[in-house]
């Protein structure tokens, strides 16, 4: 007998999930509860296109959303802001953690080679909230231009930097973010007509 194809084995995983979620999913509804699954590498949902199959394989639950955080988009060269207009109705949390990425020199790939968090060889690394690649402001504009009006945190892992520097600057980096008025009500407000 041959093993499984590929595909056979990916649709019994995503068929698996849902079997497991879907009676946690139905105690979340009964009682109020919406889950905020985080999407990055070594869960069901990792990128964009596994964030579509786990949310198909549940049927779009609503209890079913997503913790936003873009680190690990970076380094996976994912579209961080389209990744939000696409899944706009399921962000329920956003997490700022930022990711540096330092490949092209011929040593440092995206793998990471197993080095430990904060050594300069990896080919990226997660770094305090702003001094990364991220584009902040970008993500900021496009949560307020989809509405969002949920929490949002400050994630931190910078293995190269003091917390107790990094923390309440990244915190001001974000406050200063999450003030922009939403795009479309300070320009509508700006031309206002006088009737």
């Amino acid at each position: 007998m041959f093993p499984p194809t590929p595909d056979a084995m990916i649709d019994r995983g995503f068929a698996d999930f849902a079997d497991r979620w879907n009676p946690i999913l139905d105690v979340f509804d009964e009682v109020g509860v919406r889950f905020a699954h985080e999407v990055h590498p070594s869960e069901i949902a990792y990128d964009y296109h596994s964030t579509v199959r786990t949310l198909e394989a549940i049927g779009h639950r609503p209890a079913f959303g997503l913790n936003f955080d873009p680190s690990h988009f970076v380094w996976q060269e994912l579209d961080v802001v389209g990744f939000l207009f696409d899944f706009r109705d399921r962000i329920y949390h956003v997490d700022c953690k930022d990711t540096k990425v330092r490949t092209g020199d011929g040593r440092r790939g995206r793998l990471s080679s197993h080095l430990p968090w904060g050594d300069l060889r990896r080919g990226w690394d997660f770094i305090s909230t702003g001094r990364g690649d991220v584009p902040w402001e970008d993500v900021f504009r496009a949560l307020n231009s989809i509405g969002y009006d949920g929490p949002v945190s400050i994630e931190w892992e910078d293995a190269g930097m003091d917390r107790l520097q990094g923390a309440p600057e990244a915190l001001a980096f974000v406050r200063a973010l999450n003030a922009m008025e939403p795009p479309t009500a300070s320009f509508d407000a700006a031309f206002a007509k006088d009737d």
